[in-house]
């Protein structure tokens, strides 16, 4: 299907946007946050470029998207989106899965060995001049479970593989992973428990969604191996921070390492912001450079199957929400 109208929910001085010059002036572009700037056009376009998730603009103008045929968010995670007028409407969502992978996958392993290298010690006794020698570990022979194992989790599995690390996967459905030549032992979310008890290292790479929240509760926290570090990397809404707070104040994990949290920014009187065994991003773990053109890039390219007929890539499930 030939696009002829792209509208684009943008701040329309953002940088990345000048990749999408390439389309006029055969597609007429028509860039903005609000109704005033979007609404002469929603009954033209026949594709909606997210770039900002602005829940109320899109539950007005999604009811007179006349000709809208798909809509595609330049973001990985959609749940700010699911409004009931996208997920009831007939257009399909793509998202932009895939192009966050590997600099998550990174940060993966930098926190597995900021915690095996005891790196915060270093910067500590370097910074007091004291010389005291300790035992590292390695991280081979070590156990990384990944509970939710999508591109997130593949793309450490992948990274942790050379270390000479154990990779269990679990994820909704193990279905999806079979034969993976990473994975020593795939479990079913229904095992997540046996597999939890057996890392050394626990990677969370899961979407927000109903079936999601606070999966990682205290039950599953206690479960974890005496000394081990959770790391996560997906949604800080998967995690019951009062019980994580709880477990790492009594010693019972090495550490934690996290890049989400369930309130962003996280507020200074946090817990967190004091643990000497939390690593603590806020939440740019994947905001390497150029990674806005990255999604950009993917976007045209789905554009080019769109047009062509061809089978779009990174479907989401609306009513999954991922």
């Amino acid at each position: 299907m030939k696009v002829d109208h792209l509208l684009v929910l943008a701040d329309p001085a953002s940088p990345y946007l000048k990749h999408l010059e390439r389309l006029a002036p055969r597609i007429t572009l028509t860039v903005g946050l609000s109704e005033e700037q979007l609404g002469p056009a929603i009954e033209r376009a026949q594709v909606l470029l997210i770039g900002a998730q602005k829940k109320e603009l899109l539950r007005t103008l999604l009811p007179r998207a006349k000709a809208l045929r798909w809509i595609h968010a330049l973001s990985a995670g959609v749940e700010n989106l699911l409004v009931e007028e996208l997920i009831q409407g007939p257009f399909p969502l793509t998202n932009s899965k895939g192009v966050f992978s590997g600099s998550l996958g990174e940060f993966a392993l930098a926190a597995m060995l900021y915690f095996a290298k005891d790196l915060r010690r270093l910067v500590r006794q370097q910074a007091e001049a004291r010389w005291e020698q300790f035992t590292p570990v390695e991280l081979r022979g070590r156990t990384l479970g990944i509970l939710g194992y999508g591109d997130i989790g593949r793309a450490a599995a992948e990274r942790a593989r050379p270390f000479g690390m154990r990779i269990l996967a679990s994820r909704r459905q193990p279905s999806r992973s079979e034969g993976d030549p990473l994975v020593d032992e795939l479990f079913p979310l229904e095992r997540r428990l046996e597999m939890i008890a057996a890392s050394d290292y626990l990677l969370l790479a899961m979407p927000h969604t109903s079936g999601t929240h606070r999966l990682m509760g205290e039950t599953e926290l206690r479960a974890m191996k005496p000394g081990s570090v959770l790391i996560n990397l997906g949604r800080g809404s998967t995690v019951d921070e009062q019980a994580l707070v709880k477990v790492l104040e009594e010693g019972r994990l090495r550490g934690a390492a996290l890049d989400v949290f369930e309130t962003e920014p996280l507020p200074v009187g946090h817990a967190f912001w004091r643990l000497e065994n939390v690593l603590l991003s806020p939440h740019c773990a994947d905001q390497t450079p150029g990674w806005r053109e990255d999604t950009v890039a993917l976007f045209l390219r789905n554009l080019d199957r769109f047009e062509r007929g061809e089978p779009l890539v990174n479907l989401v499930d609306k009513v999954a929400g991922y």
